[in-house]
């Protein structure tokens, strides 16, 4: 045992000093180490004073890389020391023994890198998977624990900076992203979306010449409290962007011009005016119901059969049955409750019966559009006027019109790029638009100022989409007119 112990020490522990092996016991699934250490004493981590002095010792239990297919166990005697440092808090530590315990550790150093690696590599559920395949069975969320636990890497202050907002809760709660736009890795996370935190974060950083930013009014005064020597860039993802969310307003304003004008039909002859003229359509359960009634009480009527009669047969009131006899058509019975009432709907109703005929057949869709124009009930009397009054109705006959997005999309697509299918719509719905046409136009302008960097010619866009009888698309060009400098200067990132 003599020579075979330092051959143990050499393999089991070659890269940690100060360890001795005991023994190692090979069982069926487990292999347990017997060491213990070796050092004369150890500096109390609280004030580092060296203690010689020993309290007493336990055993630890930390678990090694497997091996052979068995899982490793080392039983490490380690000791408790006493502090001589009278002022010193610590009373008594334990001492840790560098590259294989520490403080609170249920793992060996190099089983622990193992498993930060496997982390780094395949992150939670793969990383999980892949520990399983050699022997060490650990959860998703101790990797990532693991992972998160590593110190930041040291990162240069980058030249050119990026400036996002990213959603930590989408719609509540937003936070800022750094990116380093020449490396395109992401350099720091900020809590909030506030300028002062911004301002603070670059003022610690002297050397960011160039910041590409959003155009929210708080990074913009961030980035010139911040860094006043750095260049502001206004984000050209941005700018497109928000270019197409205002065409797309564009387009859905217009969108009666999306179909094409039907051709004109013959007149049909007028018909006969009826005497009383039914307030409710063909398959109401109580229209139903009171002409199956009157249609039996005339019948029984035209046989002969007398009213007290009528009524002992029908198990109805007399007076019912006279006031069934006295109507000539059911529809003069409709009184009370069978009349149409006036609701809050009947304003809108033009405008939904339109809609109807555009194509659209969304009835949650058309109450979102008249709850915008002011419309203050729910949504079930705008489903119920739509199932019973407008589902019915035929529409248009022809080929079903593109959507506001679609032309949205064909308007920043660039033409070469486009389907054929695709330019033939396009050009039949600008010839049909001429606002359309118009902003195509514009649209098409800002991409090539965009993608060629020319932003001396962005004042007199400018000016020509704020004169465009476009309102969408006037109040995205004044907006860039209040951040003019930093979108007129697009290449100075490249």
């Amino acid at each position: 045992m003599n020579e075979v112990q330092p051959q143990l020490d050499e393999l089991l522990f070659w890269s940690v000093e100060n360890v001795s092996v005991e023994s190692v016991d090979v069982a069926d699934a487990v292999v347990r180490v017997e060491a213990r250490t070796l050092a004369s004493g150890a500096a109390c981590p609280g004030c580092g004073c060296w203690s010689e002095r020993i309290h007493g010792s336990y055993l630890r239990f930390p678990r090694d890389l497997p091996t052979a297919g068995k899982l490793v166990v080392v039983s490490l005697r380690v000791r408790r020391f006493v502090c001589a440092e009278g002022s010193c808090p610590r009373k008594t530590f334990v001492e840790q023994v560098p590259g294989l315990t520490r403080r609170f550790g249920r793992r060996t150093e190099r089983l622990r890198s193992t498993l930060v690696s496997v982390g780094l590599a395949l992150a939670g559920r793969a990383g999980a998977r892949m520990s399983d395949a050699f022997g060490v069975r650990v959860s998703r969320n101790t990797l990532l624990r693991l992972v998160t636990s590593l110190p930041d890497p040291p990162t240069a202050t980058p030249r050119v900076v990026g400036v996002d907002e990213y959603a930590q809760r989408k719609g509540r709660v937003y936070g800022t992203v750094l990116v380093d736009v020449e490396t395109r890795r992401p350099v720091d996370l900020l809590p909030d979306r506030e300028a002062d935190t911004l301002a603070a974060w670059l003022s610690e950083r002297p050397g960011i010449e160039i910041i590409c930013r959003d155009r929210a009014v708080f990074y913009a005064e961030g980035a010139t409290r911040g860094a006043p020597q750095a260049l502001q860039v206004a984000d050209r993802w941005h700018l497109w962007h928000n270019l197409g969310e205002a065409a797309e307003k564009c387009v859905f304003q217009h969108r009666a011009c999306l179909r094409p004008a039907p051709a004109p039909l013959e007149e049909p002859k007028p018909a006969p005016d009826s005497p009383v003229s039914s307030p409710w359509p063909t398959g109401h359960r109580f229209a139903e119901r009171t002409r199956a009634k009157h249609a039996a009480i005339h019948a029984l009527l035209a046989a002969g059969h007398s009213k007290r009669s009528i009524a002992r047969q029908l198990g109805m009131g007399l007076n019912t049955i006279l006031r069934f006899s006295r109507a000539a058509e059911p529809e003069q019975l409709f009184t009370g409750q069978w009349q149409s009432r006036p609701t809050k709907l009947d304003a809108f109703k033009p405008y939904l019966d339109q809609r109807w005929q555009d194509g659209c057949t969304n009835a949650w869709k058309l109450w979102e559009e008249i709850k915008e124009q002011g419309y203050p009930d729910g949504y079930g009397r705008v489903r119920d006027y739509v199932s019973r009054n407008l589902r019915g109705k035929p529409q248009p006959v022809g080929p079903r019109p593109p959507s506001a997005r679609a032309v949205t999309r064909w308007i920043l697509t660039h033409p070469d790029a486009l389907a054929e299918s695709d330019q033939l719509q396009l050009k039949a719905v600008m010839a049909n638009c001429p606002e359309l046409d118009a902003l195509a136009r514009h649209v098409r302008s800002f991409a090539h100022m965009l993608t060629q960097l020319q932003g001396h010619q962005l004042p007199e866009w400018i000016e020509a989409a704020t004169t465009a009888n476009l309102p969408s698309l006037q109040r995205f060009a004044r907006h860039l007119e209040r951040d003019l400098d930093a979108v007129t200067d697009l290449g100075a990132s490249r």
